[in-house]
């Protein structure tokens, strides 16, 4: 799938990858999600994304957020707004895509291959936009589970469209699937 002799940066929407591996049943080893990248190619660096409660101190997503921070991924967050819409519904805006597309802008010119572990439509001039400046993109979401977490114009953009359901032996930690006697 990679080139081991590219330069490999990865993008991580923290809750698409969330929801994707609760849709297929099974928890995330980000250890193993770094390791596969670094056997698989160089590298570069590996990017998280994800918006927090600002009152998750100690809480909820924060002791990932350090491991992480800790453990060699790059950590990006920011905390999340709560909206009230016209019917007087309460909303949560936690967004990452804006910040994920000024990092890939960023740091594109020191990577061959982008992979962006997402699966929002916005995303897709993104990839184009890479490709125009001679950047291979491969997006990883899924296709299978519970609901599909891919646009299909995101999936078409990619050069390679990699679904995870292939990945969770792989990507999961061991003993943590939910369907495990």
């Amino acid at each position: 799938m990679f080139d081991n002799r590219e330069k490999v940066i990865v993008f991580i929407d923290g809750a698409h990858f969330y929801f994707v591996a609760k849709s297929l049943d099974f928890e995330i080893d980000f250890q193993k999600v770094l390791a596969y990248f670094k056997s698989e190619a160089y590298l570069v660096r590996a990017n998280y994304y994800t918006a927090i409660a600002e009152d998750q101190e100690f809480i909820g997503l924060r002791p990932l957020v350090d491991w992480l921070d800790y453990n060699g991924y790059r950590v990006v967050t920011k905390a999340y707004k709560d909206l009230t819409d016209p019917s007087g519904k309460k909303r949560v805006r936690s967004s990452m895509e804006m910040e994920l597309a000024c990092d890939l802008f960023e740091q594109i010119d020191t990577a061959d291959h982008l992979i962006i572990i997402a699966g929002d439509s916005d995303l897709a001039r993104l990839v184009q936009t890479a490709q125009l400046k001679g950047k291979k993109v491969t997006v990883m979401s899924t296709l299978t589970g519970q609901l599909a977490s891919i646009s299909d114009e995101l999936r078409r953009k990619a050069d390679q469209f990699v679904d995870l359901s292939g990945f969770k032996e792989k990507f999961s930690r061991s003993g943590h699937s939910k369907n495990r006697s």
